[in-house]
């Protein structure tokens, strides 16, 4: 890991798992640490532990709700009032719905949660990273975005016609893979690394505050018992942030540190440029549209 004193990075989803454990090691290595959460008096208990923990460099909390278009930009005001720079940006909140929910602007939540709150925030975010290059953007996917069998099914994306919660999973991880690709290439010569990785099944909070019901919610905590810990899959998020290594190339797919095997739909040039048009206009449609790119 390389040094990162004097940098500012923001986590989403910081108060609990792999997002805390993800702010303490950026933490560690020198950064002053953002920790973006929905809920305030987590977000303060996270801090209260990291400082337990002996992380003595500067800790701070913005309030974010992804599932808020308003809250995301509210955010980002935030963030950009308060801070000259930008290093790095950790897209890792996120989350799995058994029954079919709607964010406060009414897409399927799963889809507006995972993809157009990180997306939204991204490109809100996106002047001050470029200002701040060398800077990095590490989005979290999963390997599950392997069974978007479908691909991203655009003439159904909110699921509408029909909801089930592990392929609006799937599909939504698919979409972060799809988002990282296709920033990188638009990104490319502005020396802001664009990657996404895979932290691994790690036993954390993921899907347990009612998220998930029945059958779902009762696996769920079963296989429990067999995921790695959240400070192990914190490795491969603040390696992408951190590493000399992971800043020699752009757009990839991490897994363990190491490049992973994206599926097929994954690698699609065409599907992630129809992917960021789509995102384009669903939030321009809801009142809420992306900036454009930096020049």
């Amino acid at each position: 890991m390389g040094t990162m004193d004097g940098q500012v990075a923001v986590v989403t989803g910081a108060n609990s798992g792999i997002g805390r454990e993800t702010a303490h090691g950026l933490a560690s290595l020198g950064a002053t640490v953002v920790l973006a959460c929905r809920n305030a008096e987590r977000a303060a208990g996270a801090v209260a532990e990291l400082r337990r923990r002996g992380v003595a460099g500067e800790l701070d909390t913005v309030a974010l709700d992804l599932a808020d278009l308003s809250s995301v930009e509210a955010c980002a005001g935030e963030l950009t009032g308060r801070f000259d720079r930008l290093d790095v940006l950790v897209n890792n909140a996120g989350g799995i719905w058994s029954s079919r929910q709607v964010t406060a602007q009414g897409f399927e939540q799963t889809i507006g949660v995972n993809h157009l709150g990180p997306y939204l925030l991204t490109r809100l975010l996106l002047g001050r990273l470029v200002a701040s290059a060398p800077s990095r953007i590490v989005n979290l996917s999963s390997v599950g975005h392997h069974f978007a069998a479908f691909g991203m099914r655009f003439e159904d994306l909110q699921s509408e016609r029909a909801y089930v919660s592990l392929e609006a999973y799937a599909r939504s991880k698919l979409a972060n893979l799809l988002f990282t690709r296709e920033l990188a290439r638009r990104l490319a010569g502005r020396a802001v690394v664009v990657h996404a990785a895979h932290p691994g099944a790690v036993r954390s909070g993921f899907g347990m505050d009612g998220d998930l019901g029945g059958v779902q919610g009762i696996g769920n905590r079963v296989v429990r018992a067999f995921e790695i810990t959240p400070e192990a899959g914190a490795r491969t998020p603040v390696f992408l942030a951190s590493s000399p290594e992971a800043a020699r190339s752009t757009g990839g797919y991490w897994v363990r540190r190491r490049p992973g095997h994206a599926s097929r739909r994954a690698r699609s040039d065409a599907a992630a440029a129809r992917l960021w048009q789509v995102s384009e206009e669903l939030l321009a449609g809801a009142g809420h549209p992306a900036p454009p790119m930096p020049s």
